[in-house]
């Protein structure tokens, strides 16, 4: 049934936030055909990921989704019949007011983090009443079991991630599109999107002076740039590669989330970070090495060994234990990144062939939008 949503997103992250939200409403209309309104607080950060954003319009229609700057004072509007706040972001108390006066309430969801963690199960879904107001709230968390949300992934993305992959002339027109030259048939191509890291020295020493080729692509954003750009002693800039050693590092232009998603693809090995990175880097098919958003208890560490619980339990003890080690030392900003990282190549096919089969285990475990729709339909009657 065609239902009204409205989606909340402040960018606290500068690109996971909306990165998800955004991914969530497309699907939802593309998908579902749901009558979408994405209220976000910064155009800016949503325009490098869909460059069709027009960061000075208040209000726009991109891809049937209607697009509005969330701003102070917020207008009095009719809510729609289903409510996501983007983890937890604070509504403004107008909307609130709005909510709780309407004729037929609306089914109000936070839309959490996604975590690995065993509670997680149990808190999916969980009602919390307003203290004030009748209106009640619902934890929506993604996940990796049937017991929680699922994944956000799209209808056709296995089939499409295959086609490219396995058609090299795609792959090879791909790298052209981001200026970046034919390397040799050896290389190992891997992608570098993280927050500051002190291990990032020790990683390009080990690429530097390691057995195979590497090459190393690496999006405008962040701290990345400029991290990479001390280490070398010399500013990155797209299209102008530098080499070092066995290394050739190319920085590339920042990247929408469909092409970031066949950078995933192309490459041998990902480093991503935070969260929409995190996910798609998984359904890549590719290995990965996950920046968990540093927490200052270290909860962060908690949440990605979580993660690698459920990650190398199909995978044979080398495997395993090379995965666990470069995760551990990245997330610990270890100087032992360059062994963890060259017992990695060494794991490096079964790593690979692993990672298939966890793609291929998460989306057999639910798609999110599915069942978020479902979950807010049951709600509503």
């Amino acid at each position: 049934m065609k239902q009204t949503w409205d989606i909340f997103c402040s960018v606290v992250d500068n690109y996971g936030d909306i990165g998800v939200c955004w991914r969530l409403a497309r699907q939802l209309s593309r998908e579902l055909d749901q009558s979408v309104r994405l209220w976000v607080d910064d155009l800016a950060s949503f325009h490098r990921l869909c460059p069709a954003v027009n960061e000075k319009l208040d209000r726009q229609s991109i891809e049937s989704v209607d697009i509005r700057h969330w701003q102070s004072p917020f207008p009095l509007i009719e809510p729609a019949s289903i409510v996501i706040e983007g983890f937890g972001v604070k509504l403004p108390a107008n909307y609130i007011a709005a909510m709780a006066t309407a004729p037929l309430r609306p089914v109000w969801v936070n839309l959490e983090h996604i975590s690995a963690e065993t509670w997680v199960d149990s808190c999916h879904g969980l009602p919390s009443p307003h203290p004030m107001l009748p209106l009640t709230k619902y934890f929506f968390f993604p996940g990796f079991t049937p017991a929680t949300g699922g994944l956000l992934i799209e209808r056709a993305l296995e089939q499409t991630r295959d086609k490219f992959q396995s058609d090299e002339h795609a792959r090879k027109s791909f790298f052209q599109t981001l200026r970046i030259a034919a390397q040799s048939k050896d290389t190992v191509y891997t992608s570098l999107f993280s927050y500051e890291n002190a291990a990032l020295r020790a990683l390009v020493e080990a690429w530097s002076s390691g057995e195979r080729a590497i090459h190393c692509s690496v999006p405008e954003s962040g701290a990345v740039i400029p991290g990479l750009s001390k280490v070398l002693g010399i500013e990155l800039r797209p299209g102008m590669p530098v080499v070092r050693g066995r290394l050739t590092i190319s920085a590339i232009p920042f990247l929408d989330v469909d092409q970031y998603d066949r950078l995933l693809w192309v490459c041998d090995i990902n480093f991503v970070r935070g969260e929409d990175s995190f996910v798609r880097a998984q359904l890549a098919a590719r290995p990965l090495v996950w920046q968990a958003y540093v927490q200052s208890d270290a909860a962060h560490l908690t949440k990605q060994a979580a993660f690698l619980d459920r990650y190398v339990k199909q995978a044979d003890a080398t495997t395993a234990q090379a995965l666990r080690a470069i995760h551990s030392a990245w997330n610990k900003q270890s100087q032992d990144i360059g062994h963890c990282w060259d017992a990695l190549m060494k794991a490096r096919a079964p790593a690979t062939a692993h990672a298939r089969r966890w793609a291929a285990e998460i989306a057999d475990s639910g798609n999110l939008v599915n069942r978020l729709a479902e979950f807010c339909q049951d709600r509503l009657k």
